[in-house]
């Protein structure tokens, strides 16, 4: 089983599933920030944990991604048409999802009170909800990480048990990484703003992406997918222009 060519995929593919998986890290770091350092520990770990055996599942049952892309119904007028399946409705809700709670956090940022959860019932409610939540957008999210494992380790033996394992280790060095994020973030609120900008674009990327697997047109206008290439710089570009200025910013008050 220990063959070069098994070796390289497999650290292949740990890697791109580090790289799909920051979208996931950077939102399950922001949403975290009301509660206690401690609880924010908690929930990140416990958040990842749970998301590798969402994962895991969703791998082992790959054969239902065949089936989930078949068209439920077809909306037809003269000038909107869409075939809906209930891979693009999962995209669209998980789209809209990012959207309302990116934008949510914003306002709540920047122009309301910010509210630790209280103690007691209220606290338990409010930390189960923000799992939920937590695993209902990594759910979302995982698609394409699974997309990116079973097209990487097509042909290839011990392809799902490879996949398991890159899932597994991934998970483990994103576990690693996502609480200094999170402490590093909360540190830095322009990088609150600036992730929360970065879930507003990925939530519009996810609706954009299931209009173009539902095929949908729009006054006879196609909806083309957006490369994810252009996601990432953007983000890349973003933060690194941000880092910029708080290097200056911190050189000034020196």
């Amino acid at each position: 089983m220990f063959t070069p060519d098994l070796i390289v995929a497999f650290f292949a593919l740990t890697f791109l599933e580090v790289i799909l998986g920051i979208d996931n890290v950077l939102f399950i770091s922001i949403f975290a920030n009301r509660f206690p350092e401690e609880t924010q520990k908690k929930l990140i770990r416990l958040g990842l944990f749970l998301a590798m055996f969402l994962r895991i599942g969703m791998l082992t049952g790959i054969s239902w991604l065949t089936h989930i892309k078949t068209p439920l119904f077809n909306i037809n007028f003269s000038w909107f048409s869409s075939h809906i399946s209930v891979q693009s409705l999962i995209l669209l809700a998980g789209g809209l999802f990012l959207l309302y709670r990116s934008t949510q956090e914003i306002f709540h940022k920047v122009e309301a009170e910010e509210k630790k959860p209280d103690l007691g019932k209220s606290k338990i409610n409010s930390f189960t909800r923000a799992l939920f939540q937590i695993l209902l957008i990594d759910f979302v999210f995982s698609f394409d990480s699974i997309l990116t494992a079973v097209g990487m380790t097509n042909g290839v033996p011990y392809a799902l048990t490879i996949m398991i394992l890159a899932i597994v280790v991934s998970i483990g060095i994103m576990i690693g990484f996502a609480v200094p994020v999170n402490r590093y973030i909360n540190q830095h609120p322009s990088l609150q703003i600036l992730g929360l900008s970065f879930l507003l674009l990925i939530g519009f990327m996810l609706i954009a992406e299931a209009a173009h697997l539902s095929e949908t047109t729009f006054f006879g206008s196609t909806i083309g997918v957006i490369p994810k290439g252009y996601l990432y710089f953007s983000i890349a570009f973003s933060l690194g222009v941000e880092l910029i200025n708080m290097k200056m910013r911190k050189t000034k008050n020196d």
